[in-house]
């Protein structure tokens, strides 16, 4: 938990918190929203249709340019908030996953490691998967093999 400013009530902190998050949320979930792209579109081409009203101006230009660089910048936060807290979301359930299956627990955590340690981490784990694969066949070829042992026994018993 993050500590509040002085004077600042803990309790004024997190409902602002939540009242930010679920704003976020509500923004976030909108914008994905098949409606949003179509208003977006319908500005845009309401504005390009002024343009001879106004005779291409620079404002005209700038009046677009300014508006979508608002909403951009706005809206980079709101989502980046809301995909913090989805990735959050999913790795505590997959920690918990993973503390509460016959996985090892020495993954939980692993997110808060550097790009280097990670991919150390990838290449053992993916050596790990390789060499289980080749057991994995190893031992299906010998399962084939026996079944063949045993089918040419059966045969050489039954004709010879």
């Amino acid at each position: 938990m993050t500590p509040t400013a002085p004077g600042e009530p803990t309790h004024f902190k997190a409902s602002a918190s939540r009242a930010f998050t679920f704003f976020a949320g509500k923004v976030a979930k909108w914008a994905g929203h098949p409606l949003a792209f179509a208003l977006g579109t319908a500005v845009v081409v309401g504005w390009a249709g002024t343009g001879p009203f106004f005779g291409y101006s620079e404002t005209w230009q700038l009046v677009i340019n300014t508006g979508t660089t608002i909403v951009t910048f706005l809206m980079v936060f709101l989502i980046q908030n809301s995909q913090n807290r989805d990735g959050a979301a999913i790795q505590a359930k997959l920690d918990e996953l993973i503390r509460a299956s016959a996985a090892q627990n020495r993954y939980i955590g692993i997110e808060n490691l550097t790009e280097e340690e990670l991919y150390e981490l990838r290449q053992r784990c993916e050596t790990c998967a390789m060499a289980e694969r080749l057991d994995d066949a190893r031992e299906a070829a010998d399962e084939a093999e026996a079944r063949a042992r045993d089918r040419a026994r059966m045969a050489a018993e039954r004709f010879g």
